[in-house]
């Protein structure tokens, strides 16, 4: 055998891949193979696609669901706007808390592109005619619908990763990130820009006709005719989904404390073979619940700010509010999402490089917190200043929320097998949804509460920015061990279970 101990420096886990003839994930697996270290940038475009397909309908409704609430008339006194507001902008996060799981168990079972399709057909037939709506039940019936038919997300994020190679895990994962957070910007920017168009660009839309008559429909209409696009696309993905039980084989060299000979010399070789690799119920998997749970309070913080600023922006100036147009709180937006993009593209690939998942969205929270409360101050300003001061913090906050929303796609990915991805993906949707589902309900109250309470401890916006601060902070601290294992910081290898690696990242179980 010679001197065996110069095969200490052989790596201790070696994996060996068998592809599976007829089966789409292998065949997908083999492209990876033969990449040599290339980026799948057109099936990431698609993702990234899909992803705004699935954003534009949560976001495009808030520069106008105030005027639309408003023309419902069925607010008593302009103080209940906020709530009735609050109450339509929950609601697509209500059907999603309740289909999402179930939505994320069945593209693990038949396939995620399956789910894929039947969300972008149901954003187009939904959000149609939530657009159309003349009634304050109709929109609310309508977003429901939508949030129940559509649980594409999770399937995508879990996508995602797998169509990407280890190298490449920051980009695909930060693509989700990105999306999500220019489809926050965009959906905003087309609300705002195309709402109500029979009063902003008469020569086009005149009196009496079609958007004239429904002002809110022409936003919808766009939206419906991307998803439309992201439908076709789905033709062209390949599946990602193994169709057969996956095979690992593991070769590892260790010594007498692992496994050796008696004389403390390393063994020759030690070789496994699992056709069923034991997966850990994840329901007992405390590092995918904490992620999963530092997730949901970040999104739940997330609409609330998002329902809260273009409240807060078109509210009157009697109110505590900014006065804003619908195009005015679009060209805010708008800004902040083309910086934002730059940052995505050219930034976070090296800032994740350089930071592990926990540290980039404990950083990213903590900042958030004094960012938020200087907003009331913000609305004291008038003018170039204040345009100058409002887009630098929309900006701002914005690159700190993509952080954290990116940071903990990687927490619960890093948390289970590629196995249960599409169902761990799906269990996050569902409670990310219902917190949702809370934030811009809670926050449509919190804020007709506030612009009624008087009182001179926190009035008025004060109060609003200091309870978003609040939530903010309680997130922060769930970024902490032992709710938040390190051991996510590295991700579990894909395709088998590594018993050393998986225990160390699962080693916080009930």
């Amino acid at each position: 055998m010679g001197d065996s101990r110069t095969d200490i420096a052989v790596p201790l886990l070696q994996k060996q891949t068998t592809f599976h003839e007829g089966c789409p994930g292998c065949l997908l697996e083999r492209r990876k193979a033969n990449a040599q270290g290339k980026a799948p940038v057109k099936e990431l475009c698609f993702v990234a696609l899909l992803v705004l397909c699935n954003v534009l309908p949560i976001a495009s409704l808030f520069p106008f669901i105030y005027f639309m609430v408003q023309d419902f008339g069925i607010a008593k006194v302009t103080t209940q706007i906020g709530t009735y507001a609050g109450y339509i902008g929950s609601a697509i996060m209500v059907g999603g808390f309740i289909t999402a799981a179930p939505w994320g168990w069945i593209a693990d079972k038949y396939g995620r592109k399956p789910v894929i399709m039947s969300g972008t057909a149901s954003i187009f037939i939904f959000n149609t005619l939530f657009g159309f709506s003349k009634s304050f039940w109709m929109a609310l019936v309508m977003r429901f619908l939508i949030g129940i038919f559509n649980g594409m997300l999770g399937p995508v994020r879990a996508y995602a990763s797998e169509i990407c190679s280890e190298e490449h895990q920051a980009l695909g994962l930060s693509m989700i990130g990105t999306m999500w957070g220019v489809g926050l910007i965009i959906g905003p920017a087309i609300g705002g820009y195309l709402a109500q168009p029979a009063d902003k660009y008469p020569g086009l839309f005149p009196s009496g006709s079609l958007f004239d008559e429904f002002p809110y429909a022409l936003p919808c209409v766009c939206i419906s005719l991307i998803a439309v696009v992201g439908f076709i696309s789905c033709f062209f993905l390949p599946e990602s989904l193994h169709n057969h039980p996956i095979v690992a084989i593991t070769t590892a060299k260790v010594e007498k404390d692992v496994e050796g000979n008696g004389d403390g010399t390393p063994t020759d070789k030690v070789e496994t073979k699992d056709e069923n690799p034991k997966e850990k119920s994840l329901w007992k998997n405390w590092a995918m619940i904490a992620a999963v749970v530092a997730y949901c309070f970040w999104g739940l913080h997330d609409m609330a700010y998002s329902e809260i600023f273009s409240l807060w922006a078109v509210s009157p100036e009697t109110l505590g509010g900014l006065g804003f147009t619908t195009s005015d709180v679009a060209n805010v937006l708008a800004v902040a999402g083309l910086c934002l993009l730059l940052f995505q593209l050219f930034v976070f690939p090296k800032l994740a490089k350089l930071l592990k998942p926990i540290t980039i969205t404990r950083m990213a929270t903590l900042f958030t917190i004094p960012l938020l409360m200087i907003y009331p101050l913000i609305g004291m300003l008038s003018g170039a200043a204040l345009w100058t001061v409002l887009i630098i913090a929309a900006v701002v906050k914005n690159l700190f929320s993509v952080c954290i929303v990116t940071g903990t796609f990687f927490l619960i990915n890093n948390s289970v097998l590629m196995a249960q991805r599409g169902v761990a993906n799906g269990i996050s949707m569902s409670g990310m949804s219902l917190f949702r589902a809370i934030g811009p309900a809670t926050a449509g109250a919190m804020f007709s509460w506030a612009q009624a309470r008087d009182s001179n401890i926190l009035p008025g916006m004060w109060m609003v920015f200091f309870i978003l601060s609040l939530i903010c902070f309680i997130a922060f601290l769930e970024t902490f061990d032992p709710i938040l294992p390190k051991a996510l910081n590295d991700p579990i290898p894909e395709g088998v279970e590594d018993d050393l690696k998986l225990k160390r990242a699962l080693s916080f179980t009930f």
